[in-house]
């Protein structure tokens, strides 16, 4: 399945003790503090690893070159 990528940051706001994201698409999710905090974590995570493969990626065309 391809799924589309999407480049605008999910809006994200606390109410009533959960966390409420509202993202593309009319995605819209309600979490636990808990889910949410790691959630976060794996999101970080996830960032940080695949700008990681955007900078070898770069590196690799600069070195062609």
């Amino acid at each position: 399945m391809d799924r589309e990528i999407h480049d605008k940051p999910s809006e994200v706001g606390a109410e009533d003790g959960h966390v409420n994201v509202d993202g593309p698409d009319g995605v819209a999710v309600t979490m636990t503090p808990e889910a949410a905090a790691e959630t976060s974590h794996r999101l970080l995570f996830g960032a940080a690893e695949a700008r990681g493969q955007q900078i070898a990626e770069e590196d690799r065309k600069k070195a062609r070159l």
